[in-house]
């Protein structure tokens, strides 16, 4: 038998350029002196957290007396007509996200205005929504129905081990796309929102008495709102008697702030109180981490890398990013990975979620179809590291969050996927048929064929 040739490589192949090509951006933060109304600023004013609060734009004319004429007049109207029209929060926007928007431009002329990600999530305008479809027919203000599994005001308890405790009903801004917009925020022409009742520190006894007498419960969500509108010492008064019930292993503290307003994280006298409260999560065996919620790469600067590491510094175990999945601001390959990479990268911050855009009201142009998420986590596999590799989530009314490829069945045309789960949420106790009963979840309507579209008129 004749012997094996060696096999031989050709050194002059040319291996075909991947779908994503990985590089590292260095962060900036966008000069906010482009601004008419914000040109006199100093560099000691922005990092200030109560100039930033004092500052923030909350309405139509203080918008306008920012921007000036950097904005065209058809901007502003488009702004106002959605305000009265569609909006489900009112407009709080700090300096600093502002400063996001259109970070480079001289100018905001309509054409970059419609496409801007931030100012896309952040100040919906009137021409954003769909004519027909503004809202889903299956729509709903508490679309999980996190209020119905309240065991203690502002507590839910949705899943086994974890409970979510909503502290304050009030954020440092305000997110069109927000699942808690019946609580969270002031009432707007559309909607009249719900109210907290109790003082609060009675409602965070009433959260601590119920986690003293539930010992299965392990895992506490701290939000609201944002813990960043919960003055220091009430936080730390109730992270503190939290950490000592034996049964709390993990505690996360969600704030968007540390995007919007990470000068608030920068304050000395908060790091040092995060510093005490992480010494007292490690003495007692607690993982402490920070939740945050950024969409858009744009939205990553220097400030926020700083804050990210201070709180690691201060002793958190880990910062994590919890996005949502929405049209026109992160619905491709590359708008994810470039965001996921900027905060791993640059500020240390592991890319944890995205969810797709919750069933409430006004949300229909944000949302896409389960079909888009599940191309989506398939297209961004393989380039981050495991740990630091987004998980896609549907949260399924009355399921909880499922990864989009666990869908039991899905009907593309009508847009109708169904979902089972594997536990019973507090208001399924005496249920025998909750963990075998399927759940629907509905695409956007305007994204289905045309024979979709068709039967979903139908049946309206």
């Amino acid at each position: 038998m004749a012997a094996k040739s060696p096999i031989t490589r050709t050194a002059s192949v040319v291996s075909p350029a991947q779908p994503y090509q990985y590089r590292r951006r260095e962060l900036t933060e966008p000069d906010w002196t482009r601004f008419p109304g914000w040109r006199t600023v100093t560099p000691a004013e922005w990092a200030s957290a109560q100039w930033q609060r004092a500052h923030c734009v909350k309405s139509v004319k203080q918008l306008h007396d920012v921007l000036g004429d950097m904005a065209p007049e058809e901007f502003y109207a488009d702004l106002a007509e959605d305000m009265q029209t569609h909006a489900t929060m009112s407009m709080l926007l700090p300096p600093q996200m502002l400063n996001t928007m259109l970070p480079h431009e001289p100018s905001w002329p309509m054409s970059l205005i419609k496409s801007d990600p931030v100012r896309r999530y952040m100040l919906p305008i009137a021409s954003d929504r769909h004519p027909e479809w503004p809202s889903h027919p299956r729509a709903s203000r508490d679309s999980l129905h996190e209020h119905d599994m309240w065991v203690a005001e502002g507590l839910t308890h949705r899943y086994p081990t974890k409970v979510l405790a909503e502290l304050v009903s009030t954020c440092p801004q305000y997110c069109g796309h927000c699942t808690r917009m019946d609580l969270v925020g002031t009432s707007t022409p559309t909607v009249t929102k719900l109210r907290l009742a109790g003082k609060p520190a009675d409602r965070y006894e009433a959260m601590l008495d119920y986690l003293r007498r539930n010992p299965g419960v392990r895992d506490v969500v701290v939000s609201g709102g944002d813990v960043a509108n919960v003055p220091w010492r009430q936080l730390e008064s109730f992270l503190t008697q939290l950490l000592e019930i034996d049964s709390i292993r993990d505690v996360r503290l969600a704030t968007k702030a540390l995007m919007g307003l990470p000068q608030h994280w920068l304050q000395s006298d908060v790091l040092t109180g995060i510093e005490r409260v992480a010494r007292q999560a490690r003495d007692h065996g607690v993982s402490l981490a920070v939740h945050t919620h950024v969409n858009s790469v744009n939205s990553v600067t220097p400030l926020v890398a700083s804050a990210s590491k201070a709180l690691l510094e201060a002793g958190v175990r880990d910062v994590r990013n919890q996005g949502v999945l929405m049209r026109g601001v992160n619905d491709s390959p590359e708008q994810l990975l470039d965001l996921s990479f900027a905060l791993l990268d640059e500020a240390m911050i592991t890319p944890y979620y995205f969810y797709m855009c919750d069933m409430i009201p006004a949300s229909e142009h944000w949302r896409v179809p389960l079909s888009h998420a599940q191309d989506l986590q398939h297209a961004i596999m393989g380039y981050l590291p495991g740990f630091a590799t987004p998980r896609i989530v549907c949260d399924v009314p009355f399921v909880g969050k499922r990864w989009v490829h666990q869908a039991e069945s899905y009907d593309e045309v009508r847009g109708i996927s169904m979902w089972t789960k594997n536990y019973r949420t507090s208001i399924e106790s005496m249920d025998d048929e909750a963990t075998t009963r399927t759940y629907p979840y509905y695409d956007p309507i305007d994204t289905l064929p045309e024979a979709g579209r068709q039967w979903w008129v139908d049946q309206a």
